[in-house]
């Protein structure tokens, strides 16, 4: 049975605030130790569930969070960036079972570091007029490719927002968001507990894929800067909705492909450092 395991941090059991989620933060270094541990977790329930195959993609801001000296040795790690599939690096149709870990709600939510993809230069997202964030779009591009998702750990609202998209996903919440740098946190050792016990749980049991519309998909984004939005226009295909929002149509997983450009283009026409 071969793994793959998506590892975000601003879920991450004990992590509220962006000095734990940022390199240079306060509180970073800590953080990307609890992070480990929140993936060890999620390892040592593949492996008990009978996983021969588990590979990693370290999936947050730099992509070079996770330290390799302290992950299971059971996994192999994809580390660094630039990154073409993004936080679903590496996914392949021969995989068995997609887990994501230390994912997060998306913009406009009240939950813990909520945001989409970029902190501060994402406002909104739509595929197929549907509102989504990392969740909704690593759900559908991970069906794309014929592989489900199968466990999500983060945040009580992220686990919601996951349940909305696919109620069959298993979700751990290791926190309970009071506003989007506070929260109410379960106590580590239950919570990377409970993360392994749901990982072998959830592998265990019979998998199915959502079906994915044979039709293109629509990808839409609204901008906070009017300038990205203008630019990314001299991309073939990309068209205009308003001063600040684009969009395209393809097929999955070539739009999140796309929206990786997208993401490149709008970080280097802004100097606004990120919060996550």
């Amino acid at each position: 049975m071969r793994i793959y395991i998506s590892a975000d941090m601003e879920g991450v059991t004990g992590l509220v605030d962006a000095d734990d989620v940022q390199p240079g933060g306060r509180d970073y270094e800590r953080g990307r130790l609890m992070m480990a541990e929140d993936v060890n977790a999620a390892i040592r329930g593949a492996l008990s569930a009978g996983a021969t195959d588990i590979t990693v993609n370290d999936a947050h801001g730099p992509m070079r969070n996770l330290l390799p000296e302290f992950l299971h040795p059971a996994a192999r790690l994809l580390r660094g960036k630039p990154k073409q599939m993004l936080m679903l690096e590496g996914l392949a149709p021969e995989h068995d079972a997609v887990i994501c870990v230390g994912y997060h709600s998306r913009a406009g939510a009240l939950g813990v570091l909520s945001h989409s993809f970029m902190g501060h230069e994402i406002e909104d997202m739509w595929l197929d007029s549907r509102p989504v964030g990392e969740i909704g779009l690593a759900h559908a591009t991970a069906a794309a490719i014929g592989v489900p998702v199968t466990v999500l750990t983060g945040d009580d609202c992220a686990c919601t927002e996951m349940t909305d998209w696919d109620a069959s996903v298993t979700t751990v919440p290791v926190k309970y968001a009071r506003d989007r740098f506070a929260a109410d946190l379960r106590p580590t050792e239950k919570a990377r507990m409970a993360i392994e016990e749901a990982v072998a749980a959830a592998l265990s049991a019979p998998r199915t894929v959502t079906a994915v519309p044979s039709a293109p998909s629509t990808l839409t984004v609204r901008w906070q800067s009017a300038s990205v939005a203008s630019t990314l226009l001299g991309i073939p295909g990309v068209t205009s909705a308003d001063t600040r929002t684009v969009q395209a149509q393809g097929a999955l997983p070539d739009l999140y492909r796309l929206f990786g450009v997208w993401m490149r283009v709008a970080a280097s026409l802004t100097n606004q450092q990120p919060y996550c």
